[in-house]
């Protein structure tokens, strides 16, 4: 089969691509013009997205797809040889071939997402729980780790805090330990608790704890954050909770949710009010993943998107390496004008 040949068959597939991905894809769900999978050989997860509106070809186009974890990218054809386990593209061809004439069920008008929102998970319950039994940070191990962390703007983190003895497990046939741990509310759009992001941190405060997974989340995460000040025409939205955290010490009166992963960060919800979308960019292949699905929703929806990037790693790195001034300097270049002057103090 010519490239002409297979470019014709994508297309075709393109078509069809919701129920490409029903079919092949079986472990995902569709939310909103995306498939989220978790990856391309049908795992269970939330990293991967497969468009499934868009033009016939090109980078937009219906069917490619991207894993936000990996930076993974292709088309329908690349989905039906990894599914399928496939070598020889003659027979991904075929398999293509075959498919197309098949018969195809409508797409489904209730999401699964929606589905599972109408009973709360017991994980959920438990996120709920841990959050209503943990106290604030002032004054604890969790201040001080951010301290060290060099983040010292605490202002509207009701979001976050402490426990002092939360219960990690390495795995079901270890012993269950305690640590320090920096609790997290995730919450939908609207402020209602959906789950909870533990940091389990060294009890004093200089790091997180020697343990193999010191960041664990439970509950529904999917859309969700952990959200600091509210939501309004503008917010910014990142991975990592300090990396947020950060931004926060110069941008004190900009709403900002962290997603806790690129997989999440990529599919976060918009509040109503959104207008324009800060993208906290973390400089990788899973950040870059995310960036471009985000981009490309908030175009879709209207809001304007505009990406802000660290010198290194995360803005939490910048922070620690060069302090609050150069960080300052560094976001302003990046920033819509007329927010410099509404969020953006001037320096002391």
């Amino acid at each position: 089969m010519s490239r002409h040949d297979a470019s014709n068959l994508a297309q075709r597939l393109g078509r069809q691509a919701e129920a490409v991905c029903r079919h092949y894809l079986s472990n995902g769900h569709r939310e909103g013009r995306y498939w989220f999978v978790g990856d391309v050989r049908n795992t269970p997860g939330r990293s991967m997205f497969v468009r499934l509106v868009g033009s016939q070809s090109g980078k937009g186009a219906a069917g490619k797809w991207t894993d936000a974890a990996t930076g993974e990218h292709g088309d329908l054809l690349d989905i039906i040889r990894e599914s399928r386990g496939l070598s020889d593209f003659r027979d991904v061809a075929h398999e293509a071939i075959a498919f197309l004439g098949l018969p195809h069920p409508e797409p489904e008008q209730t999401s699964t997402r929606s589905k599972l929102l109408a009973a709360p998970s017991e994980t959920s319950e438990k996120a709920r729980r841990l959050f209503a039994v943990s106290r604030p940070v002032a004054g604890t191990v969790v201040e001080t780790y951010l301290r060290n962390r060099s983040i010292t703007a605490l202002h509207g983190t009701e979001s976050l805090r402490f426990h002092p003895h939360c219960y990690y497990r390495p795995d079901q046939h270890s012993p269950t330990e305690t640590w320090p741990a920096m609790i997290a509310s995730v919450t939908d759009v609207c402020g209602h608790l959906t789950g909870a992001h533990r940091t389990w941190i060294d009890p004093s405060g200089r790091g997180k704890a020697p343990v193999d997974t010191p960041r664990r989340a439970m509950g529904d995460l999917l859309g969700h954050a952990v959200r600091f000040g509210r939501p309004g025409e503008v917010m910014a939205a990142g991975e990592g909770i300090e990396t947020v955290l950060s931004l926060r010490c110069i941008l004190p009166d900009m709403a900002m949710a962290a997603a806790l992963s690129a997989a999440h960060l990529a599919a976060i919800l918009f509040p109503v009010t959104l207008r324009r979308l800060y993208i906290v960019h973390d400089p990788d292949p899973a950040g870059d993943g995310a960036r471009d699905v985000l981009i490309e929703r908030a175009n879709a929806a209207g809001i304007e998107a505009i990406v802000l990037s660290p010198a290194f790693g995360d803005f939490n790195e910048d922070l620690c390496r060069f302090g609050i001034a150069d960080l300052r300097a560094r976001a302003r270049v990046q920033l819509a004008p007329q927010d410099i002057a509404r969020f953006m103090p001037v320096a002391a």
